[in-house]
């Protein structure tokens, strides 16, 4: 059946609207969350003919037909679906499908996301897979063209990267919305090419650009990224950040992830320093399986804004109306207004707000946090599934630091973790040598909480793209591990290499060779026995499990942290973090210690 036109469409609705023709459906007697005039109007009822609103009034009695599906919505809250302004699926360990599945039973009913992490293993041919699932679901799903596959080129190798024009190509592609996060700021700020020149492609179609500036500097290298064209930004994590963004006129990005709890610090500048918040956006870039199924997702994220003290509507408005906004998307979601998708919520409650009633694209999708609908079905192709390649059965001589001479100790520079960041510090603790080679300190007792009193521990980057065989190996403070041990990732952003941290050599040679015989994943190996593992084929990074199989395996990671002594919130995230070369402070890769503040390559020891 051939596509209906927009006059064909808007004639329908306008039939409906004047009781000409029957609505398909009717919600009666709510409150209508007008996040678009900021009010709630009470006795409010909605129409819906096909996917669209048709009316929005205070009776719509005159649209019911015989076929026409009524709901009463008892006096509860019509709310706009929730949208998330920025995301990585990846970030979940499902696929697309899968994610959808565990988020728009809580009322997520659209997402944004960014496909780096795949592109950076398996390049263009990955994110056109994901665009044609995310075409298939039942909410929307928008794809934002990765910029920067490498995110630093010159200081880590991936398995794949992206080229101008990949995202010349990309964008005459249905479904996608703009250019993903650039965030190879430093290539903005220098006047670098390739940057400017994936910008001006986008810029070329209307389209978006992603931004990410990871550096606390809000001097003129800020107002050089600025200059340079991304229109959004997420990777503040403090009210000054959300400050100085929101005068430049960029979208403030709040993130609240599993691991990145930037909204409390942020909110405050709409809360107490009087910003319009209509420049402030919500989103979670990155959620653990777990999280999404047990403690939600977008409507994760707005309770706890209106925890800070936010009023609901304002929260509401930041995961609907001003996202739809930045992606000049409002003439189709992001409100309850006549001509847009019937994406509804019916929430008793919005300072607890939980959705009852989820309605996407003119369906009922979900009530009581139970999915009413089947699921298309994906299948992701064999190269897509066989990407961990090691080249050597590794050994624990593999992961030995070597020092040079003889000396009883040496000065090393340690990657620091910071609880809930993605920031890391830069460390500078000396260490006891014995045979030519680093020995790490005495175990500690777990910690009772933060990172400042964890001991140091071994960190190595597995090259395993290529299968070269090569291993880096630096030091972490912060993990806290109390045991002999081993917890290996090849979920390790941007390039995706593999990262193994961990007390015992022996240990962590057998967790990498595990992850390649599983062909990714994560594990945890404690005194030589397997304590934790969850198998993630697609890419290294995903697994086709359902989000609660997949959260169930992941617990078992996160329990093994645990075992390890490591009492970190979500410790995976920090670990899938410490190789990502473009946030400060200090960051391992395939190429060696990278200190971010510089972009340049340091020792791990010093002379």
């Amino acid at each position: 059946m051939a596509e209906k036109s927009i006059a064909e469409r808007t004639q329908e609705l306008v039939n409906v609207a004047m009781g000409r023709d029957p609505a398909d459906m009717v919600i009666q007697n709510g409150q209508w969350v007008s996040v678009q005039s900021g009010e709630i109007i009470p006795d409010t009822d909605i129409a819906i003919k096909d996917q669209r609103i048709a009316y929005v009034g205070p009776d719509a009695s005159h649209t019911i037909g015989d076929n026409t599906k009524v709901i009463d919505a008892d006096g509860r809250y019509l709310v706009p679906g929730l949208l998330d302004a920025h995301m990585h699926v990846e970030s979940g360990m499902v696929t697309v499908t899968e994610f959808v599945r565990a988020v728009a039973r809580r009322g997520t009913t659209g997402m944004f996301i960014d496909p780096h992490e795949l592109a950076n293993v398996l390049g263009l041919k990955a994110v056109k897979l994901m665009v044609d699932e995310a075409a298939e679901q039942p909410i929307h799903v928008w794809v934002q063209m990765p910029a920067c596959a490498p995110s630093s080129p010159g200081l880590e190798t991936p398995g794949s990267s992206i080229s101008v024009e990949n995202v010349a190509e990309a964008m005459g592609w249905d479904g996608i919305i703009g250019l993903g996060e650039m965030m190879n700021f430093p290539d903005v700020i220098n006047s670098g090419e390739k940057m400017h020149a994936e910008m001006a492609e986008t810029r070329a179609v209307g389209k978006v650009i992603g931004g990410h500036y990871a550096s606390p500097d809000l001097g003129l290298p800020f107002h050089g990224y600025v200059a340079g064209g991304p229109e959004d930004e997420h990777e503040g994590t403090r009210k000054e950040d959300a400050i100085a963004r929101a005068r430049q006129g960029m979208k403030v990005m709040m993130r609240f992830g599993s691991a990145w709890h930037d909204v409390a610090a942020q909110v405050r500048a709409v809360i107490d320093d009087g910003l319009d918040p209509r420049h402030f956006l919500l989103c979670t870039d990155d959620s653990h399986s777990q999280t999404l199924v047990a403690d939600g997702h977008m409507d994760r994220v707005v309770r706890h804004a209106i925890e800070q003290g936010l009023e609901p509507i304002t929260a509401i408005q930041m995961a609907t109306l001003n996202t739809s906004e930045h992606f000049g998307l409002t003439r189709e979601i992001g409100m309850i207004a006549p001509g847009r998708y019937a994406d509804i919520l019916l929430v008793r409650n919005l300072s607890e707000f939980q959705a009852e009633k989820v309605i996407a694209k003119g369906q009922v999708i979900a009530e009581g946090g139970e999915l009413l609908i089947e699921l298309p079905s994906f299948k992701y192709p064999e190269w897509a599934t066989t990407s961990v390649h090691l080249g050597k059965e590794l050994t624990a001589d593999d992961f030995k630091l070597p020092v040079f001479g003889h000396p009883s100790s040496v000065v090393a520079n340690v990657i620091g973790v910071i609880e809930n960041q993605a920031p890391t510090n830069h460390l500078r603790i000396e260490v006891q040598a014995k045979d030519g080679e680093v020995v790490l300190p005495p175990l500690c007792p777990p910690r009772l909480r933060g990172g400042s009193e964890g001991g140091v521990a071994k960190i190595a980057l597995v090259e395993r793209h290529k299968g070269t065989g090569d291993v880096i190996v630096g030091l972490v403070h912060g993990f806290g591990f109390s045991e002999r041990c081993a917890i290996g990732t090849t979920v390790a952003h941007d390039s995706h290499h593999m990262i193994v941290v961990g007390t015992s050599e022996v240990d962590m040679a057998r967790a990498a060779n595990l992850l390649g015989e599983i062909q990714g994943g994560q594990v945890v190996i404690k005194d030589g026995q397997v304590i934790g593992q969850v198998e993630l084929p697609i890419a290294g990074l995903m697994s086709d499990e359902r989000a609660e199989v997949v959260a169930e395996k992941a617990a078992t990671v996160l329990e093994g942290f645990k075992a390890c002594g490591c009492l970190l919130n979500n410790p995976n995230m920090q670990l899938s973090l410490l190789a990502l070369v473009v946030i400060p402070e200090l960051r391992i890769s395939d190429l060696g210690l990278v200190d971010v503040t510089k972009f340049e390559f340091i020792p791990v020891l010093e002379e």
